[in-house]
């Protein structure tokens, strides 16, 4: 008799498979190693009814569960704790963002050691043969087995008498017997030590310390040469030893690199630098998190001010970090200035100048370039931890330098640099200020002029006077007014160096330009008032400086 299977109504017969039985006695743990014969019973044989089998399994309807129900609906209280917890966590990681930007303020603020030539210098320290023997032992001399003469033997006696004495001979021929067989253990000692390798491992080790002292004297002497070629402004030998200043200065922050290259110009012994600064995303933008009244996480954007004047201190101190490297190398005084600028770069964009730093050897050296660190505010201050911009110990100190720096280095506000670290032999319109005053000055000292005294010196250019010697090319006292810029000269200008002449009361007055003069101020000359004004534009100081100088600027 067969039962009809569940849910058919026409009372048909549900057959077995044969291999459903096997997969669910599988699924059962039964032994996969049984007979095939009997593990389908309904495929060979007859038995009992289908209905002592178990039924195949059927789609269970899904049923609601705690999920779905509106009693298990999730927790405000529960969704309210969820979400303070995430607010909390991400409030953690901002402040660890400030707590490191606070560290790499604070190490950027530290002194570098002179990479000069003194401290590169080796020492060679000899290392003892790295076993525990004896050191090498000498062969047996015969004055330490040689017996006492006789002490009763008369000095004024010729020494062969007193040879004859036979208690001395028993002495001296024990004495050759033991010195006979403190050789044969010795040669013995010495064969045993060549046979076990000891002496080999010994003239090895003797060998590698033979090269170790000729490896620190060949590198002194290299070094010794670096620093003739330095003192002699090669620039090769130059630019090698700033950069690795540089590199030395860069590692007291190995996680935010900073890297700077480079540039002599030997023709003003300037070096020009070029720094790149961090990724803006260095400065957290954030103070934290907070949670909405309606459970959500929201985000506290600190002030734009103060986000800005982290960065601008940050890149400020590595600027004066770098400043500080380049002087402390420079023992020998080769270098005349000293340009740095402050490049961000942005992939796919081109590199954006933040900052640009024009300085003299004399203003490196009454500037204390590297920071104190102790200014910082305190680690619970709220928004701008740190100092103010205007009251900041090392912004204050780089715009002492005459800096340019980008007022807002999120808004894309470039400056343009004082020099350009591509060019190794400049043209005279890409003189830094700094290159352009010591290159007027050179030449007019060259020519005669003699106690020089600044007035007025910026980026546009200088004003000073100077004395000329009787008898020279230049006598009496001069008003020089030396422009860098490429615009033309008005007439307006020369009148107003004709004035300042009238009011120092000199003899003479050189108007100096890089561009060239106007029509105008070319007539201007020429009028009797104005016959003591002298004109030089930008390819009469090519020449001078090429005359007295030997500089070869370009065009």
């Amino acid at each position: 008799m067969q039962h009809p299977a569940e849910g058919s109504a026409d009372g048909t017969t549900t057959v077995l498979q044969p291999g459903f039985l096997a997969s669910l006695f599988h699924e059962l743990g039964a032994d996969e190693d049984e007979d095939p014969a009997d593990a389908h019973p309904a495929a060979v044989r007859p038995g009992p009814p289908a209905a002592q089998y178990p039924a195949p399994p059927t789609a269970v309807p899904p049923q609601p569960g705690p999920a779905d129900s509106p009693a298990a609906a999730d927790d405000p209280v529960a969704a309210h704790g969820r979400a303070a917890a995430l607010t909390h966590h991400r409030t953690l990681a901002v402040q660890a963002d400030h707590q490191r930007l606070a560290d790499l303020l604070r190490r950027a603020a530290r002194p570098v050691s002179a990479m000069d030539f003194e401290s590169q210098l080796r020492s060679y320290q000899p290392k003892p043969f790295p076993d525990a023997g004896p050191e090498a032992e000498p062969e047996p001399a015969w004055a330490d087995f040689a017996p006492p003469e006789p002490a009763g033997a008369d000095p004024d006696q010729p020494r062969s008498r007193r040879l004859l004495d036979s208690g001395y001979q028993r002495e001296l021929a024990q004495a050759r017997l033991r010195h006979q067989r403190a050789l044969r253990e010795w040669r013995t000692r010495q064969a045993e030590l060549a046979d076990s390798g000891a002496v080999a491992a010994r003239q090895a080790h003797e060998e590698a310390e033979r090269a170790r002292a000729r490896a620190v004297q060949e590198y002194n002497d290299s070094l010794e040469q670096c620093r003739l070629a330095y003192r002699q402004a090669e620039p090769a030998a130059v630019e090698s030893l700033l950069e690795r200043a540089l590199a030395a200065a860069e590692g007291a922050t190995q996680d935010l690199p900073a890297p700077c290259r480079a540039v002599f110009r030997a023709l003003t012994r300037t070096a020009v630098l070029d720094l790149d600064l961090p990724p803006l995303d260095t400065v957290p933008a954030l103070s934290g998190y907070r949670l909405t009244e309606a459970g959500a996480v929201e985000p506290v954007p600190r002030p734009a001010a103060d986000v800005r004047t982290d960065y601008l201190r940050l890149a400020a101190r590595l600027a004066l970090r770098a400043l500080q490297a380049a002087d402390a190398v420079d023992t020998e005084e080769v270098l005349a200035g000293v340009v740095l600028n402050g490049w961000l770069r942005v992939p796919g964009q081109p590199p954006q100048c933040l900052l640009s730093v024009d300085a003299d050897r004399d203003a490196l050296a009454r500037t204390r370039l590297v920071p104190d660190a102790g200014h910082l505010g305190g680690e619970g201050a709220d928004g701008g931890v740190y100092a103010e911009a205007e009251h900041d110990e090392s912004l204050l100190r780089l715009r002492a330098l005459a800096a340019v720096i980008t007022p807002d280095p999120y808004a894309g506000e470039a400056v343009l640099p004082w020099g350009s670290a591509s060019s190794a032999v400049p043209a005279l319109g890409e003189l830094s200020p700094g290159e352009f005053a010591h290159l007027v000055r050179a030449v007019l000292t060259a020519g005669g002029l003699r106690d020089w005294s600044v007035r007025l010196r910026g980026p546009a250019g200088l004003v000073a006077t100077a004395e000329g010697e009787p008898g020279s090319r230049l006598p009496g006292r001069w008003v020089v007014w030396a422009s860098r810029g490429p615009a033309p000269v008005a007439a307006e200008e020369i009148a107003t160096l004709a004035e300042a002449v009238r009011e120092e009361g000199a003899d003479r007055g050189l108007r100096m330009t890089c561009g060239q003069f106007t029509d105008e101020a070319l007539d201007l000359t020429g009028e009797e008032r104005h016959q003591r004004i002298h004109l030089m534009d930008g390819p009469g100081i090519r020449e001078l400086a090429r005359t007295h100088l030997a500089l070869p600027l370009t065009l």
